[in-house]
């Protein structure tokens, strides 16, 4: 035993109870009764009343590095995510230059990642039309699976697949029996919305109407139900989608759906206009929405929450919604922010790892992560859940100070988060990488 963290709360597979949780070489040796006592000269981290969770895992995560880097970065992500009690983020193969969509362009990635990442990082490979011969080279490589899209991405050196297209991806990727990610958004209906501009959030949310989710999902189950494709939809924002996707897994069409905390904690309603800030795609809908997808939640028709921390410089933010940058920057705040939501509506920090860890985990097939018990990485986010705090752009760690949640009230403070038994946060400060003399300990994680 190298260390000992003890609490009256962990989160564990069982429930929540009282423990001590040993580590030995990065990994938990052993969920202990509370009051073990370590073989002497073992350090112990006495924790109190404070939860010890797993370490988040956060599968939907743009770093945009190398190319804009400006965007944000392997070193300022992570340290923002750790200090968010992330322990784990995949990165997604777009808005970086080049995408990832060949293993040279996989390598330059993980190239520019090594030696700045506070925490573990992996990565999504591309699905592009006319990328189909490098799926199973990417596969190979270790990519955990293939995002695409069905409308345009907003960047041109990522366009999305049309039908035939699709076809194709899903065909090769049953083959590999990998997993396919999709944005999910039809971009007829999006062609045939009211494209007006301008500040008012109305206006934009018009503009991405929810049968654009419902129609791009309704092909996804068509193509997975015909391929035997393993898919998943990523950042549900329409909860009109929920019945369609309960009753394509009901027949056994492999499909899995995520949200977000922005649309589990926003509404429409109270989107200022010009805050462009809070543009997203799919956009954040209607609070009665937002009462439906936590039901989808509950019901496990949703199986995970994760960021899709989309961010930009802040001069990309202009105050016409038609043409602001689309992404909502949340990475260090989703476990706070999810958090102040689900304990309103009654759910338990139990149900808030299993959305945020345990689900995120086994979908990107990271089999060491996601739960505190033996065997897995001792990586863990310390959580005082009652305390609460002011959010301050300014005070964040990604790279730009800009964020939807800016002034709002949150419960739940990050005391500290640990990777692989080693704390790499403290109240929110870094202890990896400058100015500390400690050099980030994240590892590039492949399939």
């Amino acid at each position: 035993m190298e260390l000992l963290l003890r609490s009256t709360r962990v989160v564990t597979p069982e429930g929540v109870r009282a423990a001590a949780v040993a580590v030995t070489g990065g990994r938990i040796a052993a969920v202990l009764p509370h009051g073990t006592e370590p073989p002497p000269g073992t350090p112990v981290e006495e924790l109190g009343d404070d939860v010890i969770l797993p370490g988040l895992v956060d599968t939907h995560v743009h770093v945009n590095d190398p190319g804009r880097a400006e965007w944000e970065g392997f070193a300022t992500a992570t340290r923002a995510a750790a200090a968010g009690g992330v322990t784990t983020l995949v990165d997604m193969p777009l808005n970086s230059i080049p995408p990832t969509t060949t293993v040279p362009h996989l390598r330059a990635k993980q190239a520019v990642a090594r030696g700045r990442a506070h925490i573990d990082v992996g990565f999504w490979g591309g699905a592009l039309p006319g990328n189909l011969d490098d799926l199973r080279p990417l596969h190979d490589a270790g990519v955990l699976g293939f995002k695409a899209f069905l409308s345009p991405s907003g960047v041109d050196e990522f366009p999305h697949l049309d039908r035939h297209d699709l076809d194709a991806v899903a065909t090769r990727i049953a083959e590999l029996d990998a997993l396919l990610i999709v944005h999910a958004e039809d971009p007829d209906r999006l062609a045939g919305a009211p494209q007006r501009g301008g500040p008012r959030y109305a206006d934009f949310l018009a503009s991405r109407p929810r049968a654009a989710e419902h129609e791009a999902i309704a092909a996804l189950v068509d193509v997975a139900r015909r391929r035997g494709t393993r898919v998943h939809v990523l950042h549900l924002s329409s909860a009109d989608a929920l019945p369609l996707i309960a009753a394509a897994r009901a027949e056994g069409v492999r499909i899995t759906a995520e949200t977000c905390p922005h649309f589990l904690t926003l509404a429409a309603e109270e989107v200022p206009d010009g805050a462009t800030e809070f543009k997203c795609c799919p956009p954040i809908r209607e609070a009665a929405n937002r009462d439906a997808l936590w039901a989808g939640l509950a019901d496990g028709v949703v199986d995970c929450v994760v960021s899709d921390h989309s961010p930009c410089t802040a001069d990309l933010k202009v105050p016409d919604f038609a043409e602001a940058w689309g992404g909502i920057s949340s990475l260090q705040l989703g476990l706070s922010a999810v958090w102040t939501e689900a304990r309103r509506r009654g759910r338990t920090l139990a149900d808030v790892a299993r959305w945020m860890s345990t689900a995120p985990a086994a979908l990107a097939g990271l089999s060491a992560k996601g739960t505190v018990e033996g065997g897995r990485d001792a990586d863990f986010a310390v959580l005082a859940p009652d305390e609460t705090f002011t959010v301050d752009a300014a005070a964040l760690h990604h790279r730009n100070p800009v964020t939807a949640y800016a002034g709002r009230t949150l419960t739940g403070v990050v005391r500290s988060t640990w990777l692989r038994g080693r704390k790499v946060t403290d109240h929110g400060t870094p202890l990896t990488g400058p100015p500390s003399l400690t050099a980030p300990t994240g590892r590039l994680l492949e399939r």
